[in-house]
Parts: structure tokens; C-alpha cells; sequence
């Protein structure tokens, strides 16, 4: 189990909502279960000494090097621990992201938790970054969502800003969304607006799919406009109508081929589930040696 003195020092990383030490326990906890780590135990003496390498093995652009880090020091709080790249940082193939030299079984016990923790937060700024190259140029900005694996939204979040993307809603909490099921409810968009100005929230984002939606939602109250499933002719038309009065955002089904001509409709923000949804993992691989 985590050493008492284990994640102390975090080199300076910290994410607000998000305690490191506690996700470090839980998830050692996961792996180790009540008999700890019985292969290690029993093949590894106790005083043994590894050195080792976690590098990538295809291009990436990195995110969570000091949440693996926390992992080893939670087991060895003496480790050595040298990154030579930075999260957010793009890398090829066979790049050096982590030198490590320890105890042994310390090492080898928490391998499967920071390479699972780097290999996803990774991959999620790895899709991301190849969204914000296809928009390059265009003048919009990439927007991640809610779509989030549950208990993980601050890490996703935070691997797609390593990405190159903007984080949006963080939770329920900090934006009014009206979709069309609180328009269903409250007998219209005009009227659904209003209730949210009258509750005094400041960013009210709508859900539009048709253009005769933007006019009630921007007179009743609307900060910011999400425009849904629109074909780009819509898009088009969408922007020229809003006028810069509020941000324009283009959502739902944005696709890396076809996220470039949305972008270029003029719209403030492109927002993509996929992100953090799909993302697939990136190859990465941790290699020790006894010493």
C-alpha cells in the first residue's frame, strides 16, 4: 500500500477539484486489493534496484507525466525521477517522458497505474491536438463537453487543454444549457431564456437547430448560442444572422474531415464530444533494468 510520505511533493502540479493524493490511494487500492502485489513480493528482493524509461512509441502530444510520477513516489517516496518533456509538450516515437530509478518492486507495482493514467490522458490530447490542427487558421477555438468517463472529467478536462483546446462547461453548475427538452418543458425558447435570466445566471447558452429559433433566444436573454447539428449553408446563414452579438458555437457530430469547414462558417467555437469520449490510448512503454 502507499507509503504515508508518498505524494508529498507534486512539483508544483495542481488542478482545482482534483486531489491527487486521494486519486493516487484509490487507485493504487484497485490494483492492490487486500494482498498487495504477490508476484513483486515473492520474485523481487526487497532491496533490489531498477532503472527505467517510460518513452513513447508513436507521436503524441503528453499529458499526466505528473500524475504517473505521484504514482511511483507513492510506493518509493526516494525515487529519482527526471521528465525531460513537459505536458502539452508533442513528441515522437521512442521519445524518453520519464527516467525513473528506485526500488524495484515499487517500480514494478505501480507501472500498471501510471502508464494507464499517462496512456489515456495522452491519447485524449493526442485527438485532441490533431482537431486543433484542422481548425488552424480558421479563427475558432476547439471546445471539449461534459462527455466524460465518470470521476475523471478534471483529468479529460485537463489533457484536453495539454491538446490545445478551451475547456467549456466543467459541470452543471457553472452555465445555464437550455436544450430542447427544458424549451419542451417551459412552453417555448423565449420563455425558457427568460426564466434563466430572471434566476439571475449570468452565462446563459442555447441550443438552437433552427434559424428562427436565434431571434427569441438573443431577446429574451441568450450569452452564447450553440448551434446543433446545423449543415454548413445553416452555419452560415446562423453567424450572419447573429452578427457578433453573442459567441457562436457549432456542435454535434464534428468530425476530424469535417471539423475544418465547419470552423471556416465563421462560428466563435467548435465543441466535440469525441475528444473525451473516443479518444483512443497512445502506445507507451515503460522498460526496467536492474542495477
Amino acid at each position: 500500500m502507499p507509503s504515508s510520505a508518498s505524494t508529498a511533493d507534486h512539483g508544483g502540479f495542481a488542478l482545482p477539484g482534483f486531489d491527487l493524493d486521494a486519486f493516487v490511494a484509490r487507485t493504487l487500492a484497485e490494483d492492490l486489493g487486500d494482498g498487495g502485489d504477490v508476484t513483486s513480493a515473492a520474485v523481487i528482493p526487497a532491496a533490489a534496484r531498477f532503472t527505467g524509461v517510460m518513452a513513447a512509441r508513436e507521436p503524441m502530444a503528453v499529458a499526466g507525466l505528473a500524475i504517473a510520477a505521484a504514482f511511483f513516489r507513492a510506493l518509493d517516496p526516494a525515487v529519482t525521477i527526471e521528465r525531460p518533456v513537459r505536458d502539452g509538450d508533442r513528441v515522437a516515437a521512442g521519445t524518453p517522458l520519464l527516467h525513473l530509478s528506485g526500488l524495484a518492486r515499487g517500480m514494478l507495482t505501480a507501472e500498471r497505474c501510471a502508464l494507464n493514467t499517462v496512456q489515456h490522458l495522452s491519447g485524449v490530447a493526442t485527438l485532441t491536438a490533431s482537431y486543433v490542427d484542422a481548425i488552424a487558421g480558421t479563427g475558432a477555438t476547439l471546445l471539449d463537453t461534459r462527455k466524460t468517463i465518470p470521476g475523471l472529467r478534471v483529468l479529460e478536462k485537463y489533457a484536453t487543454r495539454m491538446g490545445g483546446a478551451d475547456n467549456h462547461r466543467m459541470g452543471l453548475w457553472d452555465a445555464a444549457m437550455i436544450k430542447d427538452n427544458h424549451v419542451a418543458v417551459a412552453g417555448g425558447i423565449g420563455e425558457a431564456v427568460a426564466r434563466a435570466a430572471r434566476a439571475g445566471i449570468a452565462r446563459i447558452i442555447v441550443e438552437v437547430d433552427r434559424i428562427d429559433q436565434i431571434e427569441p433566444a438573443l431577446a429574451a436573454g441568450a450569452t452564447h448560442l450553440l448551434l446543433d447539428n446545423m449543415d454548413i449553408a445553416t452555419l452560415r446563414d446562423a453567424v450572419t444572422l447573429v452578427a457578433g452579438r453573442v459567441p457562436t458555437e457549432a456542435s454535434g457530430g464534428v468530425r476530424l474531415d469535417t471539423i475544418a469547414a465547419i470552423a471556416a462558417t465563421g462560428v466563435t467555437y467548435v465543441s466535440v464530444g469525441r475528444l473525451t469520449q473516443s479518444a483512443p490510448a497512445v502506445d507507451i512503454g515503460l522498460d526496467f533494468t536492474a542495477t
